[in-house]
């Protein structure tokens, strides 16, 4: 049985959704949160497992109120949207997938089955799912980056810097926020500032203070400090 949660701040759009939900006999319990703020409050109260997120809200917008809550999540995510221009940064913030409002009785019935279909695996303890792309920003454009094509990654303020070739490429996030997406087994953190693609490496050489001096296949030079070994 399924905890779902609508945040959105227009009264008729929740009431919509709602009776949507009411048909389903697999939804335990519906709550209801009319901003942002309100939003967060219900996820730690609540405890959903799945949330119908608004887009545009007054006092935080739904993508605010996600990073709020950075993945791995515990709750599959729908976006609620008037704007379909919205769709990349949806799955961008790893949503399961988003909805055009008004909301569409058909498309609304296709996504909960996607929903629960992604539940049932969660519920039989499938393999945590990691991202394979990343979406980056390079002259004023954005794309798609596989995340194998990754050398390393470093930290600069409010942006990571993604290294791949000879290429760089800014994403808005943080460290820590893109290392819990990436599987372990091929990207570590090798200090508070960056994190490396594993195959990338060609050698490792003991250093000062339990430090390595790491060598990319490309020829930069890195320091895995002590502290991430």
């Amino acid at each position: 049985m399924i905890r779902v949660l609508i945040v959105d701040d227009e009264p008729p759009a929740r009431r919509k959704v709602r009776r949507f939900l009411e048909r389903d006999a697999d939804i335990a319990a519906v709550s209801e949160a009319g901003s942002g703020q309100e939003g967060l409050d219900a996820i730690r109260n609540f405890r959903p497992d799945l949330l119908l997120l608004d887009v545009q809200m007054p006092d935080m917008d739904g993508f605010a109120v996600l990073e709020q809550i950075p993945p791995p999540r515990d709750f599959h995510v729908v976006f609620l949207t008037a704007h379909d221009h919205h769709a990349l940064r949806a799955f961008e913030a790893e949503a399961l997938d988003y909805l055009l409002k008004p909301v569409d009785p058909d498309r609304f019935e296709r996504v909960m089955e996607r929903a629960k279909q992604q539940l049932a695996q969660r519920g039989a303890g499938a393999p945590p799912k990691f991202v394979r792309r990343v979406l980056v920003e390079k002259g004023g454009k954005e794309f798609f980056l596989p995340v194998e094509q990754l050398d390393w990654v470093e930290a600069d303020r409010n942006y990571l810097c993604l290294h791949s070739g000879a290429a760089t490429y800014l994403l808005r996030s943080t460290l820590e926020n893109l290392a819990r997406q990436l599987d372990p087994d091929q990207f570590a953190r090798i200090s508070r500032s960056e994190l490396v693609n594993l195959d990338r490496i060609q050698e490792m050489q003991s250093w000062f203070h339990g430090e390595r001096r790491v060598l990319l296949k490309g020829g930069k030079e890195l320091t895995w400090t002590r502290k991430y070994r």
